[in-house]
């Protein structure tokens, strides 16, 4: 008979039914040194208010690290460690195997705690891949993954990453006279690859702060429902994107509401879409034209209407011809559309 492995228990973190009922203490609080209109730094504030006191967080070398920390001051209230940049999986699995064993052999009290290791997109979907993959298949350590994307290196002055949008301006995809579209990569789907990529992950989830009280919940649900989880929030970035400081908001519902980011979680093995994005898929609310979201933003001045276009069509394409929009990116064969046999 197979061997079950179960992980250890995990704080009981019901779902808050409307921000009324949000706890009043704060685990981020003042004095970090993040942009203007920063949405990863509210994700940094609601997620250790999600998760609550008795809670480890470890950084990755990026923004979220650089400017909520300075000489002998943090932001943090609760425990914080600093790890490398690529390396917010293994930190996580060994933060919470570390715990597991002083547990066992009683040097701390057996209680649960959070293990919450974050990264932005560089750190995590470009050079933490392969770690956060590992941690993934531990089922019997309890601890989430939370990827911050603001779509660039951002911390060392908005560089292409892998999560970079097709035809974006970065510093390393400037558009020129010859050659206006530098970038022809889309953006890769994380949350989708992690949820496909290991069966045994419980949850996974795409979060937006302009949608704080879902995305607060999504974070609860992941850290109670036991073994490593991930989840992936698109933060606007008013230095990357180049927009107004006082858009980020407006920006982020934007993303969700044209379909350029869909809400979904996959919990043990069952997807859903949720939020706004459910809404859209049972036609209660049309998807707004991607033009409203692209002409915001500076890093998209230089696109055409052909190019805008282009965006379009391919967010079209996801959301009516992939297996699950924004998710699974495959289409079922068309018999119609298929060559005969020879």
């Amino acid at each position: 008979m197979a061997t079950v492995v179960k992980h250890d228990p995990t704080q009981a973190l019901d779902p808050f039914k409307s921000v009324k009922k949000l706890p009043l203490e704060e685990y981020f609080t003042s004095g970090h040194r993040t942009c203007q209109g920063c949405e990863s730094a509210l994700l940094m504030k609601l997620m250790a208010k999600a998760a609550g006191p008795r809670t480890i967080v470890l950084g990755s070398t990026g923004c979220m690290y650089v400017a909520n920390t300075t000489y002998y001051s943090t932001s943090w209230v609760v425990p914080w460690m600093h790890t490398q940049l690529g390396s917010s999986g293994s930190a996580a699995l060994g933060t919470a195997a570390a715990l597991k064993v002083l547990m066992r052999k009683g040097k701390m009290k057996n209680e649960p705690i959070n293990v919450i290791a974050f990264c932005g997109d560089g750190g995590g979907a470009d050079m933490g891949i392969s770690g956060i993959s590992a941690t993934l298949t531990h089922p019997d350590y309890n601890c989430l993954i939370l990827m911050y994307d603001n779509e660039s290196y951002a911390n060392t002055d908005i560089q292409l990453s892998g999560s970079t949008p097709w035809g974006a301006n970065t510093t390393f995809s400037t558009p020129g006279k010859v050659k206006r579209i530098m970038h022809h990569r889309w953006k890769k789907n994380m949350a989708g690859m992690m949820a496909a990529g290991h069966p045994e992950c419980k949850y996974v989830s795409t979060i937006s702060m302009s949608y704080g009280l879902h995305a607060m919940n999504s974070m609860r649900k992941a850290l109670a429902i036991g073994g490593p989880t991930f989840v992936h929030s698109l933060d606007p970035c008013p230095k990357g994107w180049d927009y107004d400081p006082y858009l980020s908001h407006e920006i982020g519902e934007l993303a969700v509401n044209t379909g350029v980011w869909p809400l979904y979680e996959i919990e043990n093995g069952v997807l859903r879409l949720t939020g706004r994005t459910q809404q859209i898929a049972a036609g209660k609310i049309r998807r707004q034209p991607v033009r409203d979201y692209l002409t915001k933003q500076g890093r998209f001045a230089h696109f055409t209407a052909d190019d805008t276009d282009y965006f379009q069509s391919k967010i079209d394409e996801m959301w009516t011809k992939w297996l699950y929009p924004g998710v699974i990116p495959f289409r079922k064969e068309i018999e119609a559309d298929s060559a005969p046999a020879e």
